[in-house]
């Protein structure tokens, strides 16, 4: 699976540094823009297609309009896009903003560590939302290794583009991790390279898988109910 390229504009640089510096760790591309003009020049790139747009409102006064103009960005394509919050001036602008629509806020001042998690479920919404991604409820043993860090756990759900795991020590997003888990009745171990995207200390961790052969897709996506 290719990397993302995130769009990060906003007046202060300091800003973009934190966000592109967190994405590079999970091995994304950023491209930052400190204008309007530029962000939408960014947005109409085809030759770097933007996956998600991080924008700061504030860096034009009609926002509504330039803003739904990096969401559609090249003809027939639409690009998700989030708001950093402190840039939106009043209750107003919020509500004049639904009308682009925008995908949600984003706090300008989070840390490095919380920015990855923040962003996981617009970098990769079909592994939170099940109507794009159906997941089987799944509790089987599934073993990942990180480096040289080898653990095991129980699987908590499947799908056919990731899978949750039940733990009490997740991974920091951004990680690259071997994955083998045996679905009942199967005759063979399914192994997928993947990343995870999202930790929570409370829950566990999501893995999007972005290696898998052609048999063990097709074995996820039947043990998912995917039809192939």
């Amino acid at each position: 699976m290719p990397d993302k390229i995130i769009l990060i504009a906003h007046r202060d640089l300091t800003v973009c540094g934190r966000f592109a510096s967190a994405l590079a760790d999970a091995r994304h591309t950023s491209v930052t823009a400190t204008t309007a003009e530029s962000a939408v020049a960014a947005a109409e790139d085809a030759t770097h297609p933007v996956s998600l747009a991080i924008v700061d409102a504030g860096l034009r006064d009609d926002a509504v309009q330039w803003i739904r103009a990096i969401r559609v960005g090249r003809p027939g394509q639409y690009c998700p896009v989030l708001v950093f919050a402190g840039t939106v001036r009043s209750a107003a602008d919020t509500r004049a903003l639904l009308t682009v629509p925008v995908s949600g806020y984003i706090n300008e001042h989070a840390t490095t560590a919380q920015i990855l998690p923040a962003l996981a479920p617009h970098l990769f919404p079909a592994s939170f939302d099940r109507r794009l991604s159906p997941r089987l409820s799944l509790g089987v043993p599934v073993s990942y290794r990180a480096g040289d860090s080898i653990a095991t756990s129980v699987t908590l759900n499947v799908g056919r583009g990731g899978l949750a795991v039940r733990t009490l020590s997740p991974l920091t997003p951004g990680t690259v991790v071997a994955v083998k888990f045996r679905p009942p009745s199967a005759q063979a171990d399914i192994e997928v390279q993947g990343r995870v995207v999202w930790a929570d200390r409370k829950v566990g961790m999501g893995i999007q898988f972005e290696r898998v052969s052609a048999t063990n897709q097709l074995a996820i996506d039947r043990l998912s109910g995917v039809e192939t």
